[in-house]
């Protein structure tokens, strides 16, 4: 049998408290014992999670109830500091990320073009003429090469969501990327028949009420896998640094305003290699949502700093970039690649979570960003900068999902890579009515209704997002028949959005 550890041997990390003297014990000897943890990796283990006992509390890992029990002293002022022994067992600690340049960006003051590019306008009559007004300024810039508006664009900050403008290669705008970094779709379709709803319906009710959190207060003790709080890049800048803990405790939540998780069936209408699918009606889960509280920070820090360092005349204001040969452009583009790993993390923690309450595997992810810039070659082979502001990445290759309301289908599409579109698609139905006017024309009365004419269970939500204040998904995608190619069709039976009193402020 292995040799029990004794009080003595584990005072000499920190001064414990007598009453977790027992519980240290305890745990110790268990994991010696029963996990065979060498006694080097247990003092390694205790001396982490007295380090930082707020990250161990709200994970799921050996020593979680302990770590909570540290923690609960630390918010009544009871510290235990590790004493130099205890700190020679921490890990040594990893290099400090170093960014490409130290250059600052000067202050420029910059004209628009006297006439903007021409670019492509998928769906102009489903169009308003705010966004069509903004799509013109955005290729005025003048670092724009390229543009295209799709069926769904509405007007937003800058440049409208359903937007795309390709720039100079060094060069991105924040509020061309938009608020929500790295906003992104993802679906599980597994292999579960469409009657599933009417034989567990109080099941996946339960699975979306009990695995997903959302809005400013939505933060989850447990997580599935969060590796992605790993990364090298968590290091790379203050700003970044200071939002680490709330990342963290964020991991595996949703935002608010038309973020949702909800169960639907999906028909597939065809055999395609890429989807990878036969012909069928499947479970599926459906998730939209980003990169939360962390993206959003960064979105408006990086934002407002862009409009300090770009000067550009009023009606172009919002579309200040960055020039990523300088420290500034530099910190965006690791902050924003970062939001991108982390919002897919956020949907992969939800549905691992809600697969294993199921105790299914899905057959198949479909995921894709669509509030990100992507450095791209233009047919012409000229490298670019492409900015998708509610806009989905359509080349040949590429899958993707357009959701449309929490009544309307989505479509599972495989992009026709349509140069003038710039490889891309719509993002959704998009909106026919703001916030604003919706709260003031639209009643509960009337989204009660039509949730039961077409059988929708909907968990929270509010009248800002009902049905009505979408434009018609199935005209949205007969609008962009050159871009995309429909592969499978979603029907929404159980939605899941933030409570109607747990609501941020949304530009889309």
């Amino acid at each position: 049998m292995n040799s029990l550890f004794t009080i003595e041997e584990i005072l000499v990390l920190a001064d414990i408290p007598a009453s977790l003297h027992t519980t240290f014990l305890r745990v110790a000897n268990g994991l010696h014992q029963h996990a065979e943890y060498p006694k080097e990796k247990v003092f390694e283990l205790f001396a982490r999670m007295l380090e930082n006992p707020k990250k161990f509390a709200y994970s799921k890992n050996k020593v979680t109830n302990l770590a909570k029990s540290i923690y609960d002293l630390q918010k009544e002022k009871v510290f235990i500091p590790l004493s130099e022994t205890g700190k020679s067992f921490l890990p040594p600690p990893e290099p400090a990320f170093v960014l490409n340049t130290s250059e600052k960006q000067e202050v420029t003051e910059f004209n628009l073009r006297e006439a903007p590019l021409p670019y492509a306008i998928f769906g102009r009559e489903h169009i308003e003429q705010g966004a069509l007004d903004q799509m013109k300024t955005a290729a005025s810039l003048p670092i724009s090469i390229a543009g295209a508006l799709m069926p769904d664009a509405h007007q937003g900050y800058g440049l409208p969501i359903g937007g795309v403008l390709a720039t100079h290669p060094e060069t991105v705008i924040p509020y061309a990327v938009g608020v929500d970094i790295a906003c992104r779709m993802c679906m599980s379709i597994f292999d579960l028949p469409a009657d599933f709803f009417k034989r567990e319906p109080h099941l996946l009710k339960r699975t979306l009420v009990e695995n997903t959190k959302f809005g400013m207060g939505g933060e989850t003790g447990k997580k599935f896998d969060e590796s992605v709080m790993d990364l090298p890049e968590w290091r790379a800048t203050k700003i970044i640094r200071d939002l680490k803990d709330k990342a963290y405790r964020q991991l595996g939540t949703s935002g608010t305003g038309n973020h949702f998780v909800e169960w639907g069936v999906v028909e597939v209408f065809e055999q395609d290699d890429l989807l990878g699918l036969p012909v069928g009606n499947y479970l599926a889960l459906l998730s939209h949502s980003g990169s939360r509280g962390f993206g959003g920070t960064v979105a408006n820090y990086y934002s407002k700093l862009a409009m300090q360092k770009t000067r550009l005349p009023k009606s172009a204001a919002h579309l200040a970039w960055l020039d990523l040969n300088t420290e500034e452009g530099q910190e965006y583009w690791i902050a924003m690649n970062l939001a991108g790993e982390y919002a897919s993390a956020n949907h992969h923690e939800i549905h691992a979570k809600i697969a294993r309450e199921l105790r299914e595997k899905p057959l198949k992810m479909v995921e894709n960003h669509h509030n990100f810039a992507w450095k791209e070659t233009l047919s012409n082979g000229e490298e670019v900068m492409v900015h998708r502001k509610g806009a989905t990445p359509a080349g040949p290759n590429d899958l993707g999902i357009i959701p449309g309301s929490m009544t309307q289908p989505g479509f599972v599409v495989r992009g026709k890579g349509h140069d003038t579109a710039l490889n891309s698609a719509s993002h959704g139905a998009g909106r026919v009515m703001s916030r604003t006017k919706a709260f003031e024309n639209i009643t509960r009365h009337q989204l009660n209704k039509i949730l039961e004419e077409t059988n929708i269970q909907l968990i929270g939500g509010d009248l800002d997002e009902a049905p009505m204040v979408y434009k018609n998904i199935e005209t949205v995608i007969a609008a962009q028949q050159d871009l995309v190619k429909v592969l499978a069709k979603f029907s929404p039976k159980i939605v899941r959005m933030a409570d109607a009193n747990r609501k941020e402020g949304r530009e889309d």
